[in-house]
């Protein structure tokens, strides 16, 4: 199995946040793969609306990691009381199946607990339009918990042990056809062709 974590925005919290997870599921099931990834660090392209196989460079790494994994944590500081952008253009570079059937575990980081309904109210309801299953308790961390860029929350660190075991047995009962369990399927909507520039 395949565990990743993408961390998405350039705050060392989330990151440690994500790695933290990543090390408890491998602890909980040492034959699994994880890995983290932070966009910040990435050259990722803005989508214009192409086809995913289309994109290149760290676009296309990004595309081809999340379809490769078998379930997956996302991480984001949350600013202005939402997800960043960054991570808003990773969910729109990916192809509308490539989170279809995995179990998705949330965590978010903020300067207070102010913003945490916002994985409830805009991340959940994002990881259901890719008929991703996203695991029921996600986990917030504010700079309290947290010394020198380290979490050292015990509450906190129960948490995303929680949610990393919850994670790893989610992925090890899903059938082989993670698309049996998904629900009914939105309308078929293709991407357009991209319109070529007035010379």
């Amino acid at each position: 199995m395949k565990l990743l974590g993408i961390s998405g925005g350039v705050s060392q919290k989330t990151f440690v946040a994500i790695e933290k997870a990543l090390d408890f599921a491998y602890q909980y099931d040492n034959s699994i793969n994880i890995e983290v990834i932070s966009i910040g660090e990435l050259d990722i392209q803005f989508c214009d609306g192409r086809d995913p196989a289309k994109y290149e460079g760290d676009a296309k790494l990004i595309i081809d990691k999340i379809i490769a994994a078998d379930a997956l944590i996302f991480g984001t500081p949350m600013y202005r009381g939402s997800y960043t952008g960054l991570l808003k253009n990773v969910f729109d570079l990916i192809p509308n199946d490539a989170l279809m059937g995995k179990p998705v575990g949330l965590i978010a980081t903020g300067g207070s607990d102010h913003h945490y309904l916002a994985l409830e109210h805009e991340l959940k309801p994002l990881l259901g339009f890719f008929l991703a299953h996203a695991i029921p308790g996600s986990v917030y961390a504010n700079n309290d918990h947290y010394s020198n860029r380290d979490l050292v929350s015990q509450e906190v660190l129960d948490r995303l042990r929680e949610l990393a075991e919850s994670i790893v047995n989610f992925a090890r009962i899903l059938p082989e056809d993670k698309t049996s369990l998904v629900g009914a399927r939105g309308p078929a909507i293709g991407r357009k062709p991209l319109l070529k520039k007035a010379s």
